[in-house]
């Protein structure tokens, strides 16, 4: 084991980003391990067709047993622990401390932890302020490098529509963004959501054909009225239809659904005022520039059929569900309408400090919670990283340095990166 990946948190393989040398010949395999008690497990979860587990280059189990060849990925190997662990005396269940899941698999700090523990908070502070600030120049220019407003204001619903998408539908619903473009939507549908979201799901390939199977009448009556929509549209649109296989509905909490994310995405942006047009009112000189940012993704909660829906064949829920929840909706205000907003606006370099300090946090996530882990150890106090620009730099520490090493910390740059930094002239400064 080269190295045994990061420990998923979330739906999908165990572990994620695993290095190892099998065999003889010393053949090297980088990707996922998942874990069972038996080897049936695989089938009885279904992974087979679950696109999450096509990397999958090890399945583990406690039991030995066979599983047809045809179950997992090309090339994965099966590894069976009893056996093995019955010749060893001090091996105990018991010994298996699941409270302390999943940090205590490294007991060891790690270089870079080594490194910043021996300097002060103030640098550990100003570490983390300046990796957010280069991400967050890094997604300005994305949208700075767009020098007209319609290519801007494409790049931003298409972003928009991929954090919409969630880990497990960000590309589908990028494509859907390329297909039916911003001013195709606006064009077309004319601020009529209903008829935006009819051609969104239609051209999506998730618009149902069987309305009555399953349905309740007021569900019946809502497709109909996208049909009328839809219909008219559909044989403009025949060749630009996304296969249904293209989404990802394994694992996907009902909440997510692509229908539901569809219907947000239709708010904000197939509505009388669009998105792309009040963002423009936000000032980033003003200290509550972020809370107003994010206040302008409630429109995607704008009462509606989804509301109260989960599904089509599900029941009517007693209370509201929201499209777009507290903690997605920070996500796209940090990630997205922030550094579309201070790239489109003429914010003076004095007041850019300022206008970043006052970025929202996200919702704490797994990446954010192991990269704080690797940084500052198991005993760090969490509030070192509360505000959204320090979030932002665990993060681009993390996809800068963590993510692409493929080999554990061993080849990985970041000591040598600190190292430089705290030995230079200006100190923590620089």
């Amino acid at each position: 084991v080269i190295a045994p990946g990061r420990w998923n948190l979330e739906a999908g393989p165990d572990f994620t980003d695993a290095s190892l040398i099998v065999g003889t010949r010393q053949r090297r395999l980088h990707g996922s391990v998942e874990i069972h008690i038996r080897p049936a497990d695989w089938q009885q979860h279904r992974h087979r067709h679950d696109p999450r587990y096509r990397d999958v280059i090890a399945h583990v189990t406690y039991y030995p047993g066979p599983l047809p060849e045809t179950e997992l990925p090309p090339g994965t190997i099966i590894i069976a622990l009893r056996d093995t662990l019955k010749t060893m005396p001090a091996f105990a269940f018991e010994n298996i401390d699941l409270a302390s899941y999943p940090f205590a698999i490294r007991r060891d700090a790690t270089p870079c932890a080594s490194l910043i523990a021996q300097r002060s908070p103030d640098d550990w502070e100003a570490l983390l302020e300046a990796a957010g600030a280069e991400r967050l120049r890094r997604r300005m220019l994305l949208f700075a490098q767009h020098p007209d407003t319609a290519s801007r204001s494409q790049l931003l619903y298409e972003e928009c529509m991929a954090a919409l998408g969630y880990k497990l539908n960000k590309a589908p619903m990028r494509l859907l963004a390329r297909r039916v473009t911003l001013s195709t939507l606006r064009g077309e549908t004319g601020g009529d959501v209903d008829c935006a979201y009819g051609l969104l799901a239609g051209v999506a390939g998730l618009l149902p054909e069987d309305i009555a199977t399953g349905c309740d009448g007021e569900t019946r009556a809502m497709i109909r009225r996208w049909w009328d929509h839809w219909w008219k549209m559909r044989g403009r649109w025949a060749k630009a239809i996304m296969p249904r296989e293209a989404w990802v509905f394994a694992g996907q909490r009902p909440a997510n659904h692509p229908l539901r994310r569809l219907m947000a995405a239709a708010l904000l942006f197939g509505g009388k005022n669009p998105l792309t047009h009040s963002v423009a009112t936000i000032n980033p000189s003003q200290p509550d520039w972020p809370a107003r940012a994010g206040a302008l993704l409630e429109q995607a909660n704008t009462p509606s059929f989804w509301s109260s829906r989960l599904g089509l064949k599900g029941q009517r829920q007693k209370t509201a569900v929201a499209l777009v929840g507290n903690e997605r909706i920070a996500a796209i205000t940090t990630n997205v309408l922030a550094p579309y907003i201070l790239a489109a606006d003429a914010v003076a370099d004095h007041q850019m400090p300022t206008a970043k300090r006052h970025l929202a946090p996200e919702a704490d996530n797994a990446l954010i919670r192991q990269m704080a882990f690797n940084l500052f150890g198991r005993d760090h106090n969490p509030s070192l990283y509360r505000t959204g620009l320090r979030q932002q730099g665990l993060l681009h520490l993390f996809h800068e340095f963590c993510l692409p090493t493929r080999a554990g910390c061993a080849d990985c740059p970041l000591p040598a990166t600190l190292t430089a930094l705290f030995a230079g002239p200006g100190g923590r400064d620089d």
